[in-house]
């Protein structure tokens, strides 16, 4: 029985009658109180003993005196409690015991006048769990820097907080300090009867103001293109670039040591993963590490060659499943363990090399009718995939000081069973979402619009809205991706700066803009 639950009806207690005149509760050992003829003992619990409904379900009593049925007498809080014969012995029903103090007291009479024995054994229930007054998330100042947690637990006995014990100070008051925030802290209070309550507590850091630029390894590598981003930066129009790690090819941007990506022949030199962050962090810029996780055609193909095919999406008849335009062997299994650990590995390499942010990009299943995909090794439904996903992520990185986001379609908000991204299921597990509102990419009547395109800020606006609202009860914030490329309607600084303004009025005024190209309208960034 859960230590939560009530003290059921009728709980039975057993008592049997010998020639040694013996009272006794299995399991423990109850406080004679008052004794003349026959000889009483009670076993099961110490006097003054505090018993949960866990302890109270198979309680039982045997009692010797010599006497018959008839001559015992059982009474609980003067009550009288009729005996019943159950085997050799007798049981009797203590019917419903409400939660507090309880007097159970049983006499035998003896053989000869002023004889009789009279035991009173005096006990108390408590089926409630212990209090935790903690916060609902709790607010570190940042990632890197020492953290302390605090709360009461004024009906706790003993308390672990992340399996350490900790002392109680008076009124249950506690604290416990961290070198850095953990994701959560997971507290567990047990009381005197040994009721249990359990929490966890997310710690929130919010993440600092962000004005980023998308960059591919390969544009990294190139002089031009290169030093138009740092000038941005230098003229404080932006303070973040956000450097490919793995891209929607499926290459590894720098040398990296994760022995998959070497195995797969994933890995490339674009740049130097330590110089380039030095360089950066010198600037006091922010470098967040984009991780494109499961469309990943070199792993596809490399695994289906191997014979590892359950590193894919399976079609209905077990083949590979087509993405479409990505391109047969394209997308990888989101329930395969080795798949997500190789995309693990590489973003807590990437928090040790000290990337400050982990942008997940492409965390979803493909695109199509969730019938016709099978997801061996998939626990629950691609939603929960998804979310477990970003949750084991997330415990490997933060400890290394770094944030993590998760890139999510701009349908996310109103429709999260399209491609897996449940805001509901993502949002406890991220610091922040990213979610593509590019005006390009929505369809006529979207918002009440007839052609979003032509309706930069109010599409932007709308939309992170719904994404506010949609991640409501969680802390995750929204930082999106805007649009700086023309797709069916030139784009340029009047466009970029209408996004900006229409993200910010939503309650969003960090941003991270892609190009392509990576060739970005400077004009539009004010400077900072």
């Amino acid at each position: 029985m859960d230590s939560s639950e009530r003290p059921g009806r009728g709980l039975p207690i057993k008592i049997g009658i010998g020639a040694a005149g013996l009272l006794a509760l299995a399991g423990g050992v109850f406080l004679i109180r008052e004794m003349a003829g026959p000889q009483l003992s009670l076993t099961g619990v110490k006097d003054g003993a505090v018993l949960n409904a866990a302890a109270l379900k198979n309680l039982t009593v045997s009692v010797g005196s010599g006497s018959e049925a008839k001559q015992l007498k059982a009474m609980l809080n003067g009550r009288q409690i009729d005996l019943t014969r159950s085997g050799s012995g007798f049981t009797l029903k203590l019917g419903e015991l409400a939660e507090g103090a309880h007097e159970l007291v049983v006499t035998a009479p003896g053989r000869l006048p002023l004889t009789g024995g009279t035991l009173s054994q005096r006990f108390r229930v408590d089926a409630t769990p212990p209090r935790l007054q903690v916060p609902r998330t709790a607010e570190a100042r940042k990632l890197n820097g020492p953290f302390t947690f605090t709360g009461r637990a004024p009906d706790a006995a003993r308390l672990t907080v992340d399996g350490r014990r900790v002392p109680l100070r008076k009124g249950g008051a506690f604290s416990i300090s961290y070198q850095r925030p953990p994701d959560a802290v997971r507290l567990v209070a047990t009381d005197e009867a040994g009721n249990r309550t359990e929490q966890s507590v997310g710690v929130v850091v919010k993440h600092p103001p962000m004005r980023a630029v998308h960059v591919t390894g390969m544009a990294w590598a190139s002089p031009p293109l290169r030093d138009a981003v740092l000038k941005m930066a230098r003229e404080g129009r932006i303070n973040a670039i956000q450097l490919d790690i793995k891209d929607e090819s499926g290459e590894v941007s720098y040398d990296s040591r994760v022995p998959l990506a070497r195995q797969i022949k994933a890995t490339r030199t674009y740049y130097d993963a330590r110089k380039t962050i030095d360089l950066l962090h010198g600037m006091n810029l922010q470098v967040v590490g984009r991780i494109v996780a499961f469309r990943d055609p070199i792993l596809g193909k490399a695994s289906w060659k191997a014979g590892k095919r359950d590193r894919l999406v399976r079609d209905a008849k077990g083949g590979a499943y087509d993405g479409g335009h990505y391109g047969n062997l394209s997308f990888t299994n989101l329930g395969d363990r080795e798949v997500r650990q190789y995309n693990i590995d590489l973003a807590e390499e990437a928090a040790r090399l000290g990337f400050d942010d982990i942008l997940y990009d492409y965390v979803r299943r493909p695109d199509g009718k969730l019938s016709s995909m099978r997801f061996p090794g998939l626990k629950g439904t691609p939603e929960d995939g998804i979310a477990t996903f970003l949750a084991d992520t997330r415990r490997v990185v933060r400890p290394h000081g770094a944030f993590l986001g998760a890139s999510v379609y701009g349908i996310a908000a109103t429709r999260p069973l399209e491609i897996a991204q449940d805001m509901k299921k993502i949002g406890p597990y991220v610091d922040y979402v990213a979610p593509m509102v590019y005006p390009s990419h929505w369809g006529a009547g979207e918002f009440g619009l007839s052609n979003p395109n032509n309706a930069p800020f109010k599409v932007v606006n709308m939309s992170i809205r719904d994404f506010h609202k949609s991640l409501r009860g969680t802390n995750a914030q929204v930082i999106p991706w805007l649009q700086d490329f023309s797709l069916g309607k030139t784009y340029g600084v009047r466009e970029v700066r209408a996004q900006i303004d229409g993200a910010k009025q939503a309650g969003s005024p960090s941003f991270l803009l892609w190009s392509p190209s990576v060739t970005y309208h400077a004009a539009a960034l004010d400077r900072q």
